[in-house]
């Protein structure tokens, strides 16, 4: 699985000209998901994510987790994330998972965030062409990816 965590001050998921995902304080998390993820990728990751230090303390030091600011989370599904660029000038999608293998794991994925944070998980709708908003603060931005733990 690959992830794009945005730090917010607010983000949102419009479908269809309504808004089906609205968060304030908190993270914003753009995740792809390979055909070879499993359940240890969601943990590894939903560890990672609650517990980055990447919120302001007292003095303005990046030293508190999503979680020690009971900042929201909302987490948008995003295949790209996957793309082989490589050769030619057209995108391959290759490693991306194939829906039936991806929702089941996408759904994995925030109910296992919603279990550590003990709240609600904001989401867009999987497969669904979204019109994602949101004020970076900072910006931090930070690309993980479950297969390169290093």
């Amino acid at each position: 699985m690959k992830v794009v965590l945005q730090r917010v001050t607010s983000a949102s998921v419009i479908v269809e000209d309504n808004i089906v995902g609205e968060i304030q304080k908190g993270i914003v998390v753009l995740v792809g998901i390979e055909e070879a993820d499993s359940q240890e990728d969601i943990d590894w990751l939903v560890g990672k994510i609650t517990q980055l230090r990447i919120f302001g303390d007292e003095n303005g030091v990046m030293n508190l987790s999503v979680e020690e600011v009971n900042g929201d989370v909302l987490v948008v599904s995003q295949f790209t994330l996957h793309a082989a660029t490589k050769k030619g000038n057209r995108p391959s999608y290759i490693k991306a998972a194939r829906p039936e293998v991806a929702i089941p794991m996408y759904e994995k994925f925030v109910s296992s965030l919603e279990i550590k944070l003990g709240k609600k998980v904001a989401t867009g709708i999987f497969g669904a062409d979204m019109k994602v908003a949101l004020l970076n603060d900072g910006p931090v931005t930070i690309i993980i990816d479950s297969k390169n733990k290093e």
